[in-house]
């Protein structure tokens, strides 16, 4: 039971009283224990004890920005999931993709959708973006205890910004360090075990000025790079219909790419290097 409530099934006052336009501060008052970081873990490391996440990639294109995941989730040498997803709607504008530890990594993604959401409920407006990312920032800083005993989750956030002055380059991407430390990308980035891949095959192709549709092709190019050269990141599987998880946000807001649309990139990259394996 959270702190402070009543037996008689009264809220207590910190419900009724104006309090702060952050969810997470608000929690961290009535029920510190729900929140990632504030777990007593057991001492040791804990890396192996639950499955983790992988590659995510984002690029920048002209009026928006990509962000994409494969669907694999592995423990140790295992495969723990397929089909797991790893990239999400953050706002109506924005995006963020888990790299890490699946389980906290899922709960960090959820609990910062209701930053955002909580926000605009009480202050009645939407955090810039770089407000967002600060957010962001914050959360993962809360959980480094977790971190330093192997449950690390390291997030990418990317969104279409509002207040940019020209909107043909309102596509932003936010990097973060365990520590919570966030870092504006240029152009694309990538992070996860297959990130070193996928950085490199974007190094060699990614031009300014991109198309959307453009830069999804190429997002999905750089995830294929990535599983052929890391175990822990899932390429195409053709045999299973899972392909990658591929969004956008543009000024009309946050879209999903259906599995058919994904289908027919994903089978078309898989194609071309049926002819040339090395890209």
């Amino acid at each position: 039971m959270a702190a402070g409530f009543d037996p008689s099934g009264r809220l207590p006052d910190v419900f009724t009283n104006a309090g702060t336009s952050s969810f997470t501060s608000f929690l961290s008052r009535v029920a510190p224990e729900m929140l990632p970081g504030r777990r007593p873990l057991p001492p040791g490391m804990a890396a192996d004890l639950a499955p983790h996440a992988t590659t995510i990639v984002a690029i920048s294109a002209t009026g928006g920005v990509v962000l994409a995941g494969d669907r694999r989730a592995t423990m140790g040498n295992l495969i723990a999931q397929r089909d797991i997803e790893k990239v999400h709607p953050a706002d109506a504008y924005s995006l963020v993709g888990i790299a890490g530890t699946a389980g906290i990594g899922i709960e960090l993604m959820r609990l910062f959708q209701v930053e955002l959401e909580h926000y605009e409920k009480i202050e009645g407006a939407m955090l810039s973006l770089d407000g967002k990312a600060n957010r962001l920032a914050a959360m993962i800083r809360g959980n480094l205890g977790a971190a330093m005993q192997g449950l690390a989750v390291v997030p990418l956030f990317a969104g279409f910004d509002l207040a940019a002055r020209d909107p043909a380059r309102a596509g932003r991407i936010f990097s973060f360090d365990v520590t919570g430390g966030p870092y504006e990308e240029t152009g694309y980035d990538a992070i996860g075990s297959g990130s070193l891949f996928a950085k490199s095959a974007l190094k060699k192709r990614y031009r300014a000025g991109l198309s959307i549709d453009d830069a999804t092709r190429l997002a999905v190019e750089a995830l294929y790079d990535a599983a052929d050269d890391d175990t822990a990141t899932g390429g195409p599987d053709l045999t299973r219909r899972i392909y990658p998880v591929v969004m956008t946000a543009t000024a009309e807001g946050t879209h999903r790419l259906t599995e058919a649309e994904t289908a027919t990139i994903a089978e078309a990259v898989v194609a071309g290097r049926m002819e040339n394996p090395g890209g």
